[in-house]
Formats: C-alpha cells, structure tokens, sequence
C-alpha cells in the first residue's frame, strides 16, 4: 500500500509545482513529465520496499534498508528506552501504524517502522517488550490495571481555565467587537495572530490529549491518546529519571495538576512530545502516579527546608528522593531519585557569595525538569550537596539496572523496616511537599490505581506467572 501512496504523492507534488511552468510549452509537456514522474518513483519506491526489512534475532532487533546506499542496524533490545505505536489519521483509514521504538544515545538512534499494519505493529512491540524485559520473544502481553481517564469535560475546562489562554480570547472578543462597531478591517493583522496562538496553545493540546488513558503493567507505563493521531506509548520501568508536577494558579483552585517526565532515549522534538505523562488529574491522583514510578518510595514523607530568601522555596532530601517546590503564581514540584542523578553542582555567583548563598543544581538526562535548591545558604547548600552523594552512592547497586526487568532481582531494594504501600503502618504522618499554603500532596494517603497488586517488578511478575506462561 505505501508504494502507491508514495507515487501518488509524488505526482501531486509534480503536477503542482513544475505543472503550471511546462503548462507554457502545451498540456502535452505536463501528461508525458507527470508519466515520466510516475514511473521513475515507481522505479524508486519498489525496490526500496522490497528491500527493506526487519527481524527479531534472539534479543536484537535487525533492519535492512536502502537501495542506493545500504544500510542495516541491529539494535540490543536490552538499551529499550520506550515503545510507541502511532496511528496519524491517513494510517487510521488504511488500518496502518508506526512502531517507534527509542533506544539511548540520542536523537539519531530512534527505530521507525513506517506502514505496518496495525495486528503486526502490536504484535511486534509485545515481542520487543519481552525480549527487552528477558522473555521469551512469544510470551503474551503483560496484563495491565487501570489508573486515571482524563475525562473529556476536565481537560476541556482546563485548557480553557488558563490564564494566557483566557487573556488571549478577551482580548480576541475585544478586537473582534470593535473590528465591527467601528467597521476596521485593520484589526485583522491583530486577529491573525491571536487565533494562531489560541490555535496552537488550545486546540493542539485539546487534540492531542483527547480520549487519555494511562494504566500499569510490569512492562511499565502505558498512556493512551490522541484525537487525529492515535497514540500507545509504553515506558519500561527504570526510564523515568525525573518527574515535575505543575499546578498554574487557576488550576489550583480546581486542585488539579499536569505531571511531566525527563524519559531516558527521547531526544530532541520527540522529548517534547513525550514528556507528558498526565496531561490534567486531581492532585493526590498526581503525586500518587509519583509514587508507582518510583516504587519503594513516598514524595510527601520527604521533609522539607523552606529558605529565607525573597523567593519561596522547599527543598527535600532523603535516601530515596530529591524534592523541590517553589513557585508564586505557578506551583512546580519536582522529584528526582537519588539513583538517577548525573551531576551534582554547588553555584555560586558574585552577588551569591558576598550575601552568602549558594545553589544546589541537580542535573538529570535531557526533558523539563531542572531540579535546583536556590538561594540557600552556603553552610545549608553545602549539606543538601554531601547528602545527596551519599545517599546516591549507596542507592546505586551496582548490579541493579532496567535492561531484562522482568528476570533481575535486584531491581526491589525496600528496607526490611518499611512495609510495603497500602499495607498497615505504612501511612504516618508527613510534612508538606506543596509550596506554602498548598496541602500535602498525598495527605499521607497516596491513591493507587489499582488494588490487590504488588509494588515492585519482582512481586509482580511472581504473581502474573500463576495467570500468564513467562510473564
């Protein structure tokens, strides 16, 4: 089906553009070049489908392509950073998706399997999960739990529940009604661009978002969604390095909140599109999403330091997590484990020094989140920068990692005197994460989204094996 696609679209392009500068030499010229066209893309288009394919090698992923230039990659399955499954509109109408599947080292390194049929993408990303967690390429899907449905009239009302997004449609009303009442054609320079920006910041997030649904399996986070562009996009455990939760003003006095993620492999355009884990959810559903992306640990029991500068500020360190919330108008909390820190860096500028302050940055892989504890005093800032090498050098196994997730033991490190969440004792009393004046984002009881089903990799894949053969 793509080949003919493919010369279609060719000729289109042709007859469009070269079509009116031949259509001077007679109709005669633009028919025989448009043949001419039609046939060489043909001749393009066929052999280069023909040989471009793609195989599973035991836990290697094997692609040939090219017909000028050959070409052929084989990808460890055991570097997966995430699998998606995207369905544009045109794809929908044939029944067609596309397999992308990240892989680390950045933006060049991401696998595209255009034009599969849609049995075929599903199967194959089930297959690569498998080899990816350590599985038999055939074991099934791994079963899921349901966490949050956005539903469609929340995501509705707080897109529109903006404050840029409010000004910009006043202020489009305003132009409009005075466009009208004193008949000035000049206010649609002004209109123009207003309805490109609602356009984009309204309808494009709308969109994208609609019909979101996010669940949890052992193969990780799977979300849902999409309008025009259907999208699965699954994250193994382990790839999340950092999570920010985002409440805007108006948003809080719904008490809802967007959480975004710094996701291992996505790079560049892709991190952007892909950094939303919860578009729109009630807050304790927010911070209860942290909790399950990073097991065997509890945001709203991290203590916090507030600072003395002119700016508001909480910070947080624990063996498990570093916290830091600051904001005036927008609230950002951000999280980050203390296993997953690439750098530490204690800053410090002129103005800095002579006041006596410093700056804790905390440096993860590329996305959103810029974790940091400024304004501090340098004695303070000092602290937070020993407690954070050290409880990341002992959180760090070194023979725990993410690859073959379903086979390593070593991935579950709970302490022998915390119980696990949801069993009894396990909800004491915490300090605030939220900023000042904000509640406790888990009031010591953290939502789950699912009930009866163990925390950690291990645990479940124990208990999925009575149900499912290797899973």
């Amino acid at each position: 089906m793509i080949v003919p696609i493919q010369v279609t679209a060719v000729t289109l392009v042709f007859v469009a553009l070269v079509g009116p500068i031949l259509n001077t030499f007679g109709f005669g010229w633009v028919v025989m070049m448009a043949v001419a066209v039609v046939f060489g893309t043909l001749a393009y288009a066929l052999p280069s489908w023909w040989y471009g394919t793609f195989g599973l090698r035991e836990d290697h992923l094997v692609v040939h392509g090219g017909l000028v230039m050959r070409s052929s990659r084989e990808v460890p399955l055991s570097r997966l950073q995430a699998v998606d499954v995207v369905q544009p509109l045109l794809m929908q109408v044939f029944g067609m998706a596309e397999l992308r599947i990240e892989m680390a080292g950045g933006d060049a390194t991401a696998v595209r399997l255009r034009c599969l049929p849609r049995g075929l993408a599903e199967r194959l990303r089930v297959a690569v999960l498998a080899h990816a967690a350590g599985l038999p390429g055939r074991s099934p899907e791994a079963p899921e739990w349901p966490f949050y449905r956005l539903p469609f009239i929340l995501l509705l009302g707080a897109l529109t529940f903006r404050v840029p997004v409010l000004l910009s449609f006043i202020l489009l009303l305003m132009l409009a009604t005075a466009g009208a009442v004193f008949t000035e054609y000049g206010v649609i320079g002004a209109l123009l661009p207003l309805t490109l920006g609602l356009l984009r910041y309204f309808w494009g997030p709308l969109a994208r978002y609609t019909d979101y649904y996010a669940s949890l399996s052992s193969d990780g986070l799977r979300l849902r969604y999409g309008m025009f562009q259907r999208r699965m996009q699954t994250v193994p455990p382990g790839r999340i390095q950092a999570v920010r939760v985002v409440e805007p003003l108006l948003w809080r006095a719904l008490g809802v909140a967007r959480v975004e993620a710094n996701v291992a492999g996505y790079a560049g355009e892709r991190q952007g599109d892909s950094a939303t884990l919860l578009p729109v959810a009630p807050r304790r559903r927010a911070f209860a999403l942290v909790n399950e992306l990073f097991p065997e640990s509890e945001a709203a029991h991290v203590p916090l330091v507030p600072n003395r500068g002119p700016v508001p500020s909480l910070v947080g360190v624990d063996e498990r997590l570093f916290v830091s919330s600051r904001g005036l108008f927008c609230l950002v909390t951000e999280i980050v484990p203390v296993e997953r820190v690439q750098t530490v860096r204690l800053v410090a500028g002129p103005l800095a020094r002579l006041t006596g302050r410093a700056a804790v940055d905390v440096d993860t892989p590329p996305g959103p989140v810029r974790a940091r504890a400024a304004g501090r005093e340098a004695g303070e800032a000092r602290r937070f920068l020993d407690a954070l090498v050290e409880y990341g050098r002992r959180a760090r196994v070194p023979a725990a990692g993410t690859e073959r997730w379903a086979t390593r033991s070593t991935l579950s490190r709970r302490p022998s005197g915390r119980p696990p969440r949801g069993e009894a004792g396990a909800d004491t009393a915490s300090p605030e994460v939220g900023g000042p004046g904000t509640g406790s984002p888990g009031s010591g009881e953290p939502e789950t989204g699912k009930t009866g089903t163990p925390d950690t990799p291990d645990e479940r894949g124990a208990s999925e094996a009575d149900d499912t053969p290797g899973r």
